[in-house]
């Protein structure tokens, strides 16, 4: 994977530019798993089947390379206890725990307007 560079100060990277790292973070963090990951995971740590059966229908498949891209951004971070087997916890870090309040508010704006979204594609598709 290429990784985009990034130079200069927050304040000048543009977010809209092909190349931007920014779109690059975006795309990695705004898909449904990471999403629910990240609220699933919130000031807890949990387990990888933990965490699993907190987010119901992701496969294993998608739930490690979900929590890879978490780790590799510095949103989550994996901890291997040395037992046997062994025992694997991840927790987000602080820019996880910053990222799970605008996720947090993403949940409550989807509770909030559920029925009007249902409502309003009931009508569309009708």
């Amino acid at each position: 994977m290429v990784t985009k560079q990034f130079t200069g100060s927050p304040d000048e990277a543009d977010i809209r530019r092909a190349d931007s790292l920014a779109r690059e973070i975006f795309s990695d963090v705004a898909n449904k798993w990471a999403l629910l990951i990240i609220e699933a995971l919130g000031e807890r740590t949990l387990r990888f089947g933990e965490l699993r059966k907190e987010v119901d229908g992701i496969s294993h498949k998608m739930l490690t390379q979900n929590l890879r891209m978490l780790e590799r951004n510095g949103l989550a971070d994996r901890r291997v206890h040395p037992t046997v087997p062994p025992r694997v916890e991840y927790r987000l870090t602080e820019a996880g725990r910053a990222l799970r309040e605008t996720v947090h508010t993403m949940c409550d704006w989807t509770h909030r307007y559920l029925g009007h979204i249902e409502a309003s594609r009931g009508r569309f598709d009708a």
